[in-house]
This record gives C-alpha cells, sequence and structure tokens, in this order.
C-alpha cells in the first residue's frame, strides 16, 4: 500500500499519493475526490483508503501515454462534481460533439499536447464549421480546464492552454466585440433574468462608451475603466451604486478572459470603485398606513399593498402567489413562487419560476383573518368573472390569485405604475411601492425579539427563523398594526 494524505484544495478534498516510479524516483499523483470539504471528511478518508490500496506505482506513468481523446471523458467524470450543472453541461456538450471528434483523428497524447495542437483545432473549427469567436472561446475554456486537470495530475509539466488566443488569428478583438461574445457565452449560463441584467446594463451603456474609442481588449488599462466611471458619475449624474453594477459586470466579464488567457491580468482589480451610497427610503407611519388601506379599498392594487405592508412581500412574490400556496386549515400561506418581468432585446419577457430570490425567501407565514376574509372575496370574484366572461376568461392563470376581471395575471410593473398614481390622486406621501417592505421589517427587529416557536407562524419546530416570519409573530401578537380598517 503506498503512502497518502487528503489536501483541502478550492473547497474540494484531494488524495495526495506518494510512490516511487519504476525508475525509483519518488512522485506524488493528485486526485480529486470531488467531494465539497464541509461534512465529507469521512467519505474522503474511505476514498483515499481505497485508492491507497488499489494505486499501482508500476503503472503510474502509463497515464501519459493517454491520448487527449481518451483523457477529456474522464476528466469530465470529475469536473462534474466541481462546477455549477450549467457550466458542466457546457462542457460536456462542446467536448463531446465538438473537441473529441476532431482530436480522434490526430492521435495526440495527452502528455505530448502542444499550443499549436490547440491552434490548430481552433482554425480547423473556423474553416470547416465557422465558427465564431464566442464558440471558440468557449471550446477554449473547456479545453484550458482540462488540461488544468492534467497539470494536477502530472501528466503534463505546464499548460500549453495558457499560451493559445483563439482569436489571434484574425484582427486583434476589441473590448467592446469581447463584451458581445461574452454576453452570448453567458446567455446559457446564468438565469434569464441575470442575463437580461447583464445585457442591458453592457448594451446600453457600457458598449456605447467604449465603442468609439476602439480600445482593444489587450490595451485596455485601469485608466481607461475609471475614466468611464467618472463619466458615468460625473457627466450622466449616475449614482455610486449604478456605477458599481457598472463595475461588477466589467470585473466578470475581464476575469473570463484572465481565465482563459486572453488577458495578463484583470485592469478592473486596480481601479478604486465608488463608494456606495446608503439608500435612505421613505416609510409610512401607522396613521399614514391606515389612509392608505382606506384609500385602496376594493381597488385592484389593494392585494398588492396588503401583501407589501403587512407581509413584506416583493413585487415578484405578490404576482407570483398561487392558491396552492394558501392553506386555509392550518391558516398559513408559503412564499416559493415568483413572477418577473425582464427586457431583453428591446422586448418585455415575463419570467414565472418556483423558486424565490434566496433561499431565505422561500417562507412560510400566518394567515391572519383580515387577509383570510379579503382571498375568499378574491376566489368569489374570480368564480363570478369567470361565470360572466365565459369563453373570453383567460384560464392560462386559474391557478393565481392576483388577476383581473378576465383572468389575466397582474403583471409586476402594473404594480409599480399604479401604487405611484394611487399615491398622486389621494395626496399622500410619495414612497416607492417597495418601500411598503421597510417599516415592517423596521420596527420589529431581530435582536429585541429573541426566540418564538415556529408554530406562531404556521410551522412546527422551534428555533430561531428569519425576520419576516418574527415580524409578523410580533404583529399578530401584540396587534400593533391596524390591518386594513
Amino acid at each position: 500500500m503506498v503512502a497518502g494524505h487528503l489536501r483541502e484544495k478550492n473547497g474540494y478534498f484531494h488524495i495526495i499519493l506518494n510512490y516511487k516510479d519504476i525508475n525509483g524516483s519518488r512522485k506524488t499523483k493528485s486526485i480529486s475526490t470531488g467531494l465539497p470539504i464541509k461534512g465529507n471528511k469521512k467519505r474522503a478518508e474511505a476514498i483515499l483508503l481505497k485508492n491507497r490500496k488499489e494505486f499501482n506505482p508500476d503503472t503510474a506513468m502509463s497515464d501519459k501515454n493517454t491520448l487527449f481523446a481518451d483523457f477529456l471523458p474522464k476528466w469530465l467524470q470529475d469536473v462534474i462534481y466541481k462546477v455549477d450543472a450549467e457550466i458542466f453541461a457546457q462542457y460536456s456538450y462542446d467536448t463531446k460533439n465538438c473537441i473529441i471528434p476532431y482530436f480522434k483523428n490526430t492521435a495526440i497524447k495527452v502528455s505530448e499536447i502542444k499550443s499549436r495542437d490547440i491552434e490548430n483545432y481552433y482554425e480547423h473549427e473556423k474553416a470547416e464549421n465557422g465558427a465564431s469567436n464566442s464558440t471558440l472561446l468557449k471550446y477554449h475554456e473547456a479545453i484550458k480546464e482540462a488540461l488544468q486537470y492534467a497539470l494536477e495530475l502530472e501528466l503534463i509539466e505546464d499548460n500549453p492552454a495558457d499560451k493559445v488566443n483563439p482569436t489571434s488569428v484574425e484582427v486583434q478583438i476589441f473590448f467592446t466585440d469581447f463584451l458581445l461574445e461574452w454576453l452570448e457565452m453567458m446567455r446559457n449560463s446564468v438565469e434569464m433574468t441575470t442575463y437580461a441584467s447583464y445585457s442591458y446594463c453592457i448594451k446600453s451603456s457600457i458598449i456605447p462608451y467604449f465603442e468609439e474609442k476602439k480600445i482593444r481588449l489587450k490595451d485596455l488599462t485601469p485608466k481607461h475603466i475609471q475614466n468611464y466611471y467618472q463619466y458615468e458619475l460625473n457627466e450622466k449624474g449616475l449614482s455610486a451604486n449604478t456605477v458599481i453594477h457598472r463595475h461588477a459586470n466589467i470585473r466578470k466579464a475581464l476575469q473570463h478572459a484572465l481565465k482563459i488567457g486572453l488577458i495578463d491580468y484583470n485592469p478592473a482589480d486596480r481601479i478604486e470603485r465608488p463608494r456606495k451610497g446608503k439608500f435612505v427610503g421613505s416609510v409610512y407611519d401607522e396613521k399614514e398606513l391606515d389612509v392608505l388601506f382606506a384609500v385602496v379599498k376594493h381597488q385592484k392594487i389593494e392585494l398588492a399593498v396588503i401583501l407589501g405592508a403587512f407581509y413584506g412581500l416583493r413585487r415578484s412574490e405578490i404576482v407570483g402567489l398561487k392558491w396552492d400556496a394558501i392553506d386555509f386549515e392550518k391558516k398559513t400561506l408559503t412564499i416559493k413562487h415568483t413572477v418577473t418581468e425582464v427586457t431583453l432585446d428591446g422586448k418585455i419577457t415575463t419570467i414565472a419560476k418556483d423558486r424565490t430570490k434566496t433561499k431565505s425567501s422561500y417562507r412560510t407565514l400566518p394567515l391572519v383573518a383580515p387577509f383570510e376574509e379579503l382571498l375568499y372575496r378574491l376566489k368569489e370574484e374570480q368564480e363570478l368573472n369567470r361565470k360572466v366572461c365565459g369563453k373570453a376568461y383567460c384560464k392560462d392563470y386559474l391557478d393565481y390569485i392576483y388577476v383581473n376581471e378576465i383572468g389575466d395575471r397582474i403583471k409586476p410593473n402594473y404594480i409599480t405604475q399604479h401604487f405611484a398614481i394611487v399615491l398622486k390622486n389621494n395626496n399622500l406621501k410619495k414612497i416607492r411601492f417597495h418601500d411598503l417592505r421597510h417599516p415592517y421589517v423596521k420596527y420589529t427587529p431581530k435582536n429585541n425579539l429573541g426566540f418564538f416557536r415556529k408554530r406562531q407562524c404556521g410551522e412546527e419546530e422551534s428555533g430561531y427563523f428569519n425576520p419576516y416570519n418574527l415580524s409578523i409573530a410580533f404583529l399578530v401578537i401584540n396587534h400593533t398594526l391596524p390591518l386594513f380598517r
């Protein structure tokens, strides 16, 4: 049995085996277990023991004779534990359908692959398949990661992909062109809402500024980026928080360029970010909420105002509330589905998903009597409208609570727009709809409430839980909020 131990690297357990090769030289071999460090030490130790028993030093060197085309599937088997599912899916598709078929015909060993072999592959893809720069960048990322794994296994001494620029055979890529290609690559790698945010920021703000400057990606400096931020702050009058969002997009794109070897360092890491401003929103006190509840009584916006002010729900959670989220027997409502709107390529797209903004946003809240009565009223109205409208009634959203007279689901932007109109028409203090959530959380801070039993908020176990549940428990128990009188 060879000697070995566990090593923690990049959040995962790796096995390090120590042995002497056929020439008597002392060697080490690194093998990824694919197990995250937290909670997996015993499993990792079991894998270590198994590898120590089964490892044969006499055949260890034979791995270097593995063909690169045969090595790639082995890499995929290990990388599946290390990356997000969407990234792995992209790696797997590109590798199996594009990269492996080419290298199967070359008979290149993983230990002998050179930078020129990789460049030849990219030239082949361009000539035979018309591959774009964004496509080549995806292939390059997969190849580079695979060879990095080969480097960890000591099958190669350095990563030849580090010396390759998949776009270098053409005119040097401009920063703006790279941003568009990176954006296209991200389309299938992130949530649609995230992609829409990236797209809007890059296409409407960053590219218009840099396009006329014709700065090549390789020539981009921290000064260029810093000048852009100053332009946004001083010339366009944007807030520091908005510019920080621009910075996040630029840095993420350039980090990818650094990762695949297009640039030598990330210039966005060497600039001074604007200092984030602290937003101070307006809130309504108890009397102002009283007036607001009275004003919206029996209006379409009423449901949104109640859910926002009393339950602290976001727009996406309000529009996404379904009847199956209401348990009239246990007197609870569960926030588990959201509906959002994004602008993508100039068109407004609605995205519905069985997922909340964060894990802690998935929560179960108490169904208080006044809101329960409102739900029964809404259900009766929907059933009546369905009978009156007949075939004209929209049946696509029968499971949603927040619909209009003909069954169409209320749009998130409707809430924002009509809330502002209601305030203006009734001479009420101007606040954002989102600000309705703030007093809800502000008046009942977690550290002042201590422990509550979860069953007080419709849950069974005891313990500490999120401030939303605590706030509602506090309000219901102490009757401090005059709910929609």
